[in-house]
């Protein structure tokens, strides 16, 4: 089978898949929406991946070049000939290949585009209701985004769940963190945050109650990885509240580095506001690490609360704080809700078992097609 893998960007995920589609019996042909955006993925795309290429320099994609996007796309898809097209997300990349008609589309939600970005306007909304309604076979990493698809317009009987997954053997337990020692830290309470500082991740939350927690605490610590837009913010955050001592702020970090970064941490932490399966929590569970988490649907198919990890309610600094606090002052906990936390990874988060459903999905949309 031919697949076109078309994405907005290039990142660890889409490296995840592609190697693994590289792997496999298909050829593939990657086409990246965004071509000059700045690349988060460092490894290079797979040698037995064929990268396909926007026939002219061209602006980012809006309603006014829309038109010769969907032409552009249309010379791609005579080009590549492809037997199925995977894209995603929905409003950007699977909107523009359902407006060329091309079948079978497999559209991948993203969890954000359609549990935030479908509600943002009632253009996105038409979007992504278009967008379903010409998708062959959509694919959703959890019961909360499959639930809003419904909700759009999608049919029960054309969705596939697909948690991602992560390579168990790359985030797994081990017995000491190098990084740990190095920061002097082994005897503190270390947490981890590593979502990209945007709004939609909280991470203001997380500077906010690490700030008053470390006031009550002192020996709590805080690694921060990352960057983004709300940067320079979550940095006036830590400094005005005098605290930036206790912070060691790393900013992005290689695929290759951040398992000892999940080893540094006693507990990973994210305040996101709207998420599907997070692949940072996969890895930190995987890792053997408890997660302190915001509560919200996505996050809810992960976490049992006081068993592998606990939840604080979206956006509230103060209970956010109190957990940390409460946390840090019982430590014996942690070794059973890491035990915990690494068998939920087993049973849910193997990409190796996960990737199987995937190709079965392909094998579906082709069937419903010639259907």
């Amino acid at each position: 089978m031919r697949i076109l893998y078309f994405s907005r960007g290039y990142t660890p995920h889409d490296f995840r898949f592609l190697s693994s589609l590289a792997d496999s019996e298909h050829e593939v042909f990657h086409l990246q929406l965004e071509e000059d955006a700045r690349k988060v993925e460092s490894r290079p795309i797979p040698a037995a991946v064929k990268t396909l290429h926007w026939r002219r320099a061209h602006s980012k994609l809006s309603s006014r070049n829309f038109l010769a996007y969907r032409q552009a796309l249309l010379e791609i898809i005579h080009q590549a000939d492809p037997h199925l097209v995977h894209a995603g997300p929905i409003q950007s990349c699977a909107f523009l290949t359902a407006t060329t008609g091309f079948k079978p589309l497999v559209s991948m939600s993203w969890g954000s585009d359609i549990l935030k970005e479908s509600d943002r306007n009632l253009i996105t909304k038409w979007i992504t209701k278009y967008t379903l309604s010409r998708t062959t076979l959509l694919l959703v990493d959890n019961e909360a985004v499959l639930k809003k698809s419904l909700v759009l317009g999608a049919r029960a009987k054309r969705i596939v769940k697909f948690p991602w997954g992560i390579d168990l053997e790359t985030f797994s337990p081990r017995h000491e963190s190098l990084l740990r020692r190095q920061l002097g830290w082994q005897e503190n309470f270390v947490l981890l945050s590593l979502r990209s500082m945007e709004p939609i991740y909280g991470v203001d939350v997380i500077a906010q109650a690490f700030s008053l927690a470390v006031k009550e605490n002192p020996s709590i610590r805080l690694l921060l990885l990352g960057g983004g837009s709300q940067e320079q913010k979550i940095r006036d955050i830590l400094d005005q509240a005098g605290v930036t001592q206790y912070v060691n702020c790393v900013g992005h970090v290689c695929q290759k580095e951040l398992p000892d970064y999940y080893q540094a941490c006693d507990v990973y932490v994210s305040a996101s506001h709207s998420d599907g399966s997070s692949v940072s929590l996969m890895e930190a569970l995987a890792s053997g690490k408890p997660a302190l988490v915001s509560d919200i649907p996505g996050n809810r198919e992960w976490i049992d609360a006081n068993r592998n990890g606990w939840f604080f309610g979206d956006g509230n600094v103060t209970e956010l704080k109190d957990r940390i606090v409460s946390i840090a002052q019982n430590k014996p906990v942690l070794a059973n809700f890491g035990a915990n936390a690494r068998e939920k990874a087993e049973q849910k988060a193997n990409w190796q078992n996960n990737f199987q459903i995937l190709l079965k999905a392909y094998q579906t949309a082709q069937r419903l097609t010639k259907g």
